[in-house]
Order: C-alpha cells, then structure tokens, then sequence
C-alpha cells in the first residue's frame, strides 16, 4: 500500500479521509452548543440528517459520474462542496439556515465518499484492498481524540462557529496530495476503449426521488401534527419506488451475498450514527458535562474502531470474517443499549465511553469488512454503482433512523430546555433519551443475523 507505486495516492486519499473525520468528531462536539445558541434542540436530529439526505442524491451522481469519466472531477466538486457547506452553517444565524448548511456540506461528502471508493478498486489490487480500508478507518484515531478536544476548546472560549469556519483552510492540503496521484492512476473511464456511457438519467431521477422522500419523512418526524402525515405519506411514496430501483435485488429481504453486504452496511451505519448524535447532548442535558468532556466521551472510539478494521484486514481474519462481522454487530447493539444506563444518577458518566469503545471495535470489524466484499463482489465497470448503493444505504439507513429517533426525542419532551445553559429543570426529560437509544439497540442486534447471509448464493 505504501510501495512506490502507491505510497503517493495512499497519502493523499487517506488525508481526504482524516480531513472528513477530523470534521465529524469536531461537529459532533459543537453540535449541541450550537443548537442550544440558534434555538434549535427540537431540530437537532435534522442538523445530523439534512447532511445524509442530501448525500444520497450525490452518491448516485458520483457513481455515474465515476464510472462515465473517472473519480477525478467528483471528488474535487465535492470537497468544494464540502468547505463551502461548512462555511454556511459557521455563519448562519438562524437554525434553518445552519441546516442548509449541513445539506451543503451533504452533496459534497457524498460525492467525495463514492469517488473515493472507485480509486481504490481502480489503483489497489484486490490483496491491497483490506489494507487501505484499514487505513482509512485508522485515520480517524488522532481526529478522534484530537478534534473533540480542539471543537470543546473553540466552543468554551472562541464559541461553536469557529469549528465550522476554521476547517475549511485544511482542504487544500488533502487536494493537493490526492489529486495528481488520482490524475496519474485512476482518472479516465474504466475501459478506455469503450464508448462514453450517458448518465443514466432514470436512476438520477430515483436518487432525487430517494432524497426528496427521505428530507420530506425527516420533517414529518420533527413536526409532530396531525398535518404532518401529508408529507410522510409523500416521503414514502417517493422512497419506496426510489430505494427498490437503487439497490440490489432482494436487498430488502437479506438475499444472500450483494444485497446483505449491502444491507448490513445500513443497519450498521444507522444504528450506530443514530445513537451516537445524541450521545453529547445526553451527556451535556443530563449529566451536566461540558462540551469538551462530552465529546472526548466517543475519543476513544476513533481507536477501537481502528484496532476492528486493522484486525479483519489480517490475512489469518479472511476465512472468519462473516464470524467476526456477526460479533461485531452484537458488540454495537451491546454498546447501544448500554450508553442510556448513564440517564441514572449513580451511573459514572465514563460508562458510556467504555461501552462505546467496545461498540467502535464492532463497527471497525463490520463497516472495513462491508466494503471489502463489496467491492470483492463488483465486476470493475460496476464498482461506482455497487458503491454508490452501498453509500445510499449507508445514509438512507441514518437518515430513516435519526427520523425515528428525532421523533421519539422530540414526543417525550426532547428539546425542552431554554436558550440559556441546561438546568436541572430545563433538561430534557431522560425518557427521550432511552427511546432513542433503545431501539437502535435493536435494530443493531437485527443486523447479527443479517451478517449470516453474506456468502454468495450457491449456483449450481
């Protein structure tokens, strides 16, 4: 992965990498703060899920766009896209506008993370292939003990928008060391000798479609009247078409091999994410921490989430993954379900970083490991697409699941607390709490068995 021939596209992909994971654990941090400031805790799921809405139209677009034409062109439009989203929510005044944002920020992450998925079935061989999603996954160790700590210092003493603004200047770097070296070994069509495919315009309207649906059934969650029901009918009536035309066959029902890989990835992503956006603000409301310590709560996360990717990337993990990738899930749901016992008051604040510690090694065991045979399963003219479902149901799954949650929160008096710093009587009631966390547990224990139908089907 770092020989000659690797070592300088390795570098710059991985710092796209750190540059995205140095954004997330940072945001995560200041996320509270800022919802409390703008008056928008009873949005707060939707700052979270107006990124992936958005993202799911993108990552379509940059599967198309990658196999027409290379990776080239859609991961510089989304890293653009990403510095000018975070910029939009740093200097928003209103928490509709920061929303915007974050949907901004969305398109980009989007097309970056699909772009980023074709280089490496393009430039690695399949051998090399575990190895670089192990080092993706480790990039986000230092970010994840750094970037709550820097996010907790800015917002204390600078306030929450200097997270947001401040990290745009370090695009340029990741750019400048990815893009040649893509330009050198991954940039083009897939076959050069074919004919230039036209953008599939029936799938662009279902990954629109795909979007529209799930921001609509993300604001009927939020908005919780009887008048609300007009748009959550319209978002699955839009979702559903949308979703069975975008993934593999079969994926709604487990079918064994693609469609579980790519299934798997959602109940994993979803879960998880789901949970962990209300993990500092639980912290923050019910037990008083700052944002600092709040956000160093997941630090070690990054680390263990790192040690499961490095772990099924070793030649010895390869006949047990479907084993290991079964433990990892029950590890999430284990974690999930462990992180609300802090809502009691003779539980120490600090259970919930051990409890996600275990829950980050499960992810690093199964999220690496999705990516490996999905990729494994993919003909090189259908990585972009593969990828791109892989990508939708990544956020669709967050999407659908911070809806639920954001719901459930919002109905027990999630978001009950004033302008001002939380008090004992502006607290959100803890009972949103557990209904947010409680669920996700079990949605992630679903994912155990899922993890039984990876192999392939038989053919005989």
């Amino acid at each position: 992965m770092l020989d000659r021939a690797h070592r300088a596209l390795s570098v710059g992909i991985v710092s796209v990498v750190l540059l995205i994971a140095f954004e997330a654990t940072a945001v995560g941090t200041a996320m509270p703060v800022a919802a409390r400031e703008l008056d928008g805790v009873p949005l707060y799921a939707f700052a979270f899920s107006a990124y992936f809405t958005t993202s799911l139209f993108a990552m379509v677009l940059s599967g198309q766009w990658s196999d027409r034409s290379g990776p080239l062109a859609p991961l510089t439009a989304g890293m653009s896209a990403f510095a000018a989203g975070l910029l939009l929510s740093g200097t928003a005044g209103t928490m509709w506008l920061f929303i915007a944002g974050r949907a901004v920020q969305g398109l980009g992450g989007g097309l970056v993370i699909v772009a980023l998925y074709v280089v490496v079935s393009r430039a690695y061989a399949e051998a090399l292939r575990p190895a670089i999603m192990a080092a993706f996954a480790a990039s986000w160790v230092i970010p994840s003990v750094v970037g709550p700590l820097a996010a907790g210092t800015l917002t204390e003493h600078l306030g929450w928008r200097w997270v947001f603004v401040g990290i745009p200047a370090l695009v340029v770097l990741p750019l400048a060391l990815a893009l040649p070296a893509i330009r050198r070994t991954a940039s083009g069509p897939a076959d050069p000798h074919a004919p230039v495919a036209a953008f599939d315009r029936q799938r662009i309207r279902l990954a629109f479609g795909i979007s529209l649906g799930a921001g609509l059934l993300q604001y009927a969650g939020q908005e919780l009247r009887w008048l609300s029901l007009f748009p959550a009918v319209a978002g699955v009536a839009l979702l559903v078409p949308s979703v069975l035309g975008l993934l593999p066959r079969g994926t709604y029902r487990a079918a064994r091999g693609l469609p579980s890989v790519v299934l798997l990835r959602g109940i994993a992503a979803g879960s998880f994410i789901a949970a962990e956006s209300f993990v500092p603000l639980m912290l923050v409301t019910e037990r008083g921490l700052s944002p600092t310590l709040a956000g160093m709560s997941l630090a070690v996360g990054g680390a263990s989430w790192a040690l499961g990717s490095y772990i099924q990337a070793r030649p010895w993990a390869e006949p047990h993954r479907q084993r290991l990738m079964v433990l990892g899930m029950v590890l999430v749901a284990a974690a999930i379900a462990a992180a609300p016992s802090v809502l009691i008051p003779a539980v120490p604040a600090w259970t919930v970083a051990v409890a996600w510690t275990f829950g980050s090694l499960g992810m690093g065991l199964v999220i690496a490991s999705t990516s490996v045979l999905l990729l494994t399963l993919s003909a090189p003219d259908e990585a972009g697409a593969n990828s791109a479902a892989l990508q939708i149901s990544d956020g669709l799954s967050n999407v659908i699941l911070l809806a639920t949650g954001g719901a459930a929160f919002a109905a027990l008096g999630g978001g009950a607390m004033s302008h001002a710093a939380p008090t004992a009587s502006s607290a959100s009631h803890p009972a949103a709490f557990a209904a947010v966390f409680l669920p996700m547990a079990a949605v992630a224990l679903a994912g155990a068995w899922v993890a039984t139908r990876l192999s392939a089907p038989e053919t005989r």
